[in-house]
């Protein structure tokens, strides 16, 4: 089994859509946010943590396990999800991202990305046969091709280059799948350009993949861009499967996605500003460090179910986070995740009631008020 996708619900004012994918373990329920776990572990959570949380999937990255501790000692341990104890479906990315991120430490060639270790500054040549291999051997439900992502801003010309080379690159990922259970997705790319972008979803459309991906997002652009973007491309992309925003983490650009008919989400985001003592309320940021909650002695959000939110104070978290103990930063993200999953379940339940469109008008209202 690879995965089926299923839609339950579709928004009649907009094209938010509510769905199921089913994989070998277990139904994501979207639209869907992925806590990212880098290095086979959501910083500061436990996954049992998570999964009170109520979190269905994450995402790990392949560049990083590969590193360390290597993907043999992954297999051997009998693949990511024994490794980490997490039951749940796991979507590895590629390397991609790194090619972007890691610049000064990679040369792009057609054959792949020669990377020097930001460890030990060893060399390593990623192709997308390797790639692969590696999240074949880590054993993912769904796993992604190997691609470029361009910064931006970035010249026409060389994003038309940039999109031969990931579309060749995906042929190369599709052939060498070799576990049918796990379920590629290819990617698109092609900056903020509307033609680029139709150009590279025809070339997957052509390769075929069970689920497509939106990258080289949330690189810098203007937000206003990059929800032209959504509203150019994702109408193009097969309505029967997932859709797929990747690097994106705010409250309203998660809901301006899932209004324009993406379903699932991942970035590194909620967890980040955890751990620098800022968390998300629906009234906005509270950066929960700063020395006005010292003898605050309310929780995060008033009302909130969070474990944090029901057993500790703005005061005691802030005290925490200034003597450096690390239950402070593990409050600060338990809060952030469930924030995020509450908002991707208070948006599917708009979607089924035909009100996603006035849930999204008052949330932002009072989020951004």
């Amino acid at each position: 089994m690879s995965i089926k996708f299923e839609i339950t619900k579709e928004c009649y004012k907009t094209s938010a859509r509510v769905g199921k994918v089913h994989t070998p373990h277990g139904i994501i329920d979207t639209p869907a946010f992925m806590p990212v776990g880098t290095q086979g572990t959501v910083k500061a959570m436990t996954p049992e943590e998570l999964k009170d949380i109520g979190i269905q999937i994450i995402l790990s990255n392949t560049y990083h396990l590969y590193l360390r501790p290597g993907c043999h000692v992954i297999s051997e341990a009998g693949g990511l999800h024994l490794f980490m104890h997490w039951d749940r479906p796991i979507l590895t990315d590629s390397g991609g991202f790194q090619i972007f991120s890691l610049g000064n430490l990679r040369k792009l060639t057609d054959e792949g990305a020669l990377f020097r270790s930001h460890i030990d500054g060893s060399e390593h040549f990623l192709t997308p046969e390797l790639v692969i291999e590696i999240q074949n051997s880590l054993g993912s439900d769904i796993i992604m091709v190997l691609d470029e992502c361009p910064p931006y801003p970035c010249e026409y010309e060389y994003l038309k280059k940039s999109l031969r080379r990931n579309n060749q690159w995906a042929k190369r990922c599709k052939e060498a799948n070799k576990r049918e259970e796990q379920a590629l997705f290819g990617i698109v790319q092609g900056g903020v350009y509307r033609d680029l972008r139709k150009e590279s979803l025809e070339s997957l459309l052509e390769i075929g993949f069970p689920g497509y991906a939106l990258g080289g997002l949330s690189v810098g652009e203007p937000k206003d861009l990059m929800y032209e973007v959504l509203e150019d491309t994702v109408p193009l992309m097969p309505a029967d499967k997932p859709r797929y925003l990747m690097g994106v983490g705010t409250a309203d650009c998660l809901l301006e996605g899932i209004k324009r008919g993406v379903d699932m989400f991942d970035c590194v985001f909620p967890t980040r500003i955890a751990r620098n003592g800022t968390v998300m309320t629906q009234n906005g940021y509270l950066t929960v460090r700063n020395a006005q909650y010292a003898r605050d002695y309310t929780p995060l959000e008033t009302g909130c179910l969070c474990y944090t939110c029901q057993n500790y104070t703005r005061a005691y978290i802030r005290h925490l986070i200034k003597a450096k103990e690390i239950l402070g930063l593990r409050l600060t993200t338990i809060h952030n995740l469930y924030f995020l999953n509450r908002l991707m379940l208070m948006s599917r339940q708009a979607i089924m009631e035909d009100r996603f469109d006035k849930f999204v008008e008052s949330f932002l209202k009072q989020f951004e008020g």
